[in-house]
């Protein structure tokens, strides 16, 4: 099991939630944990996206190594967002199981959780944010698990495109219609249409640098363009599970059932794992996801070619 290994000396006191927090959660889909990390770990993210982007961390599919002379912002201004960045990343990979998020998800999923995704949002100035969408439609765990944590790297404002959602929306535990969308507001993802909820149900999630964002896997939930003159909303984005139920993410294996398929690239942040028995496998490549030329969800920018 991961464990969160502090490199930074801090007196900053990690916050925990209460059960009305945790009750909070669980009827509207969504919650805030304000100074979650300290200003110390924000800049070390900061740090290590800039690193990433420049091709300096490993290779990333998609990713131009910086030239010579090329600034830090002639660099990040490049990438949307790039998935799998713990894959690479020891900073990223030891954040995964960060105090917060654990205590976090330990009260609103149960005691055994695994992480299975990671996603580095740069968005710079100018960039497109992403259509109504639940992520339970990208990762279908269907236990009613799945729930990110949205780490902010940057102030999020209504002006550089933070997260808006719509309360409640997760309760019924449909998984809406989804389509192609020509909004130019948005990147190439799909886009949920034909539920019963109108923009105005929504809310924006404001916060400061160093708050968490926690989402359940069936809330309806966009962003908007950043829309500022400069600057960035960054974010580390992680999706978490129960460990006891099986992931059914890819295709069966050859001779395998879908009903018992369980994908192996995990890590395990709480509890046990029921299917380590199971071993772990190494699937996922970090990869620059498509601004808006389509092939979010290509399964060939996500999994290592099999020899």
């Amino acid at each position: 099991m991961l464990t969160y290994a502090p490199t930074l000396e801090s007196t900053h006191t990690y916050p925990t939630i209460s059960e009305a927090e945790a009750e909070f959660f669980r009827e509207n889909g969504y919650l805030v944990v304000h100074n979650a990390l300290s200003p110390a770990e924000v800049e070390e993210l900061r740090s290590d996206a800039v690193r990433i982007c420049r091709g300096d961390a490993g290779e990333v599919r998609g990713v131009t190594p910086a030239l010579p002379g090329e600034t830090d912002d002639d660099v990040m201004q490049r990438y949307l967002c790039i998935h799998f960045p713990h894959k690479l990343s020891d900073v990223m990979y030891n954040y995964l199981a960060h105090p917060v998020i654990v205590d976090v998800l330990t009260h609103v999923i149960g005691p055994d959780v695994k992480c299975m995704q990671s996603m580095l949002f740069i968005k710079a100035a100018g960039k497109p944010g992403q259509a109504w969408h639940q992520d339970e439609d990208f990762i279908p765990t269907r236990d009613r698990t799945l729930t990110g944590a949205w780490i902010a790297m940057d102030r999020a404002t209504t002006e550089n495109g933070c997260l808006w959602v719509i309360p409640g929306s997760h309760k019924s535990g449909i998984l809406w219609e989804m389509d192609n969308t020509y909004d130019a507001r948005f990147d190439c993802t799909k886009e949920s249409k034909g539920f019963p909820y109108q923009d105005e149900d929504a809310v924006p999630v404001e916060v400061e640098a160093g708050a968490i964002v926690f989402f359940n896997g069936y809330l309806l939930h966009r962003s908007l363009p950043n829309n500022a003159e400069t600057g960035y909303r960054r974010s580390l984005v992680n999706h978490y599970m129960s460990a006891s139920s099986l992931l059914p993410w890819h295709p069966p294996q050859q001779g395998e059932g879908m009903a018992v398929t369980d994908y192996r690239d995990i890590v395990l942040v709480a509890g046990r794992d029921p299917y380590a028995y199971k071993g772990i496998t190494d699937l996922a490549v970090p990869h620059v996801r498509p601004t808006r030329n389509g092939g979010c969800a290509n399964p060939a920018l996500n999994l290592k070619v099999m020899e």
